[in-house]
């Protein structure tokens, strides 16, 4: 695929995942291409992940908007987005939450937090921002949130992120390899729906 619109047409049309109208507008007006290495540019548009330095990845299209999908964030969220890499799924996000919603990114190599805030700027996202991760497991300051992405593959659902959750909230995050939808009912109480068959790089 040559172009962004190729890209979100193949998205649309044969991988069938555009359901929600706010992550279909979040891939048309932010660019991948602006969040890979010049040196894949010309793959910037293709359906998989392209490595970004780091032992990172900027992950695979389709999976990005499925997991969006699931996501379902709103208007107005509070976001927290764990291992934001390059910088692509916060921007992706602040588009979706629009000015009056805040997404916090937060990434473990600096390198790459630098990255992203530079990347982020030709976004002029003043509703988002991204942070070096701390030894503590996402951003409790900034807590409670409506949604959290996590984006590298945990071996068990961390509680850490769990009690971050507003009552009502959901957390989109893999665990080995599945992808988990976790709906928090009240202090105690989690639903989960488990989609398996994915793959992604480890969370540290």
């Amino acid at each position: 695929m040559k172009t962004r619109e190729d890209l979100t047409r193949h998205l649309e049309k044969g991988s069938k995942v555009f359901k929600n109208e706010l992550v279909k507008e979040a891939f048309a007006n932010v660019d991948r291409k602006d969040f890979v290495p010049e040196d894949y540019a010309y793959e910037a548009y293709e359906d998989y992940a392209i490595p970004i330095g780091y032992g990172a990845t900027i992950s695979q299209p389709t999976t990005v908007a499925f997991m969006l999908e699931l996501l379902n964030a709103r208007r107005g969220d509070k976001i927290l987005d764990v291992g934001s890499g390059s910088g692509w799924t916060t921007a992706l996000l602040s588009k979706i939450i629009g000015e009056e919603g805040h997404v916090w990114g937060v990434e473990i190599v600096p390198e790459l937090v630098e990255q992203g805030r530079q990347k982020l700027k030709k976004y002029q996202t003043g509703n988002a921002q991204i942070l070096l991760a701390s030894e503590t497991v996402g951003l409790p300051d900034h807590a409670p949130y409506d949604r959290i992405l996590v984006s590298a593959a945990a071996n068990e659902i961390p509680n850490e992120l769990v009690d971050t959750l507003k009552i009502g909230g959901v957390m989109v995050i893999p665990v080995k390899n599945s992808i988990l939808k976790i709906i928090k009912k009240d202090e105690r109480r989690i639903d989960t729906e488990e989609y398996p068959g994915f793959s992604f790089v480890p969370l540290v």
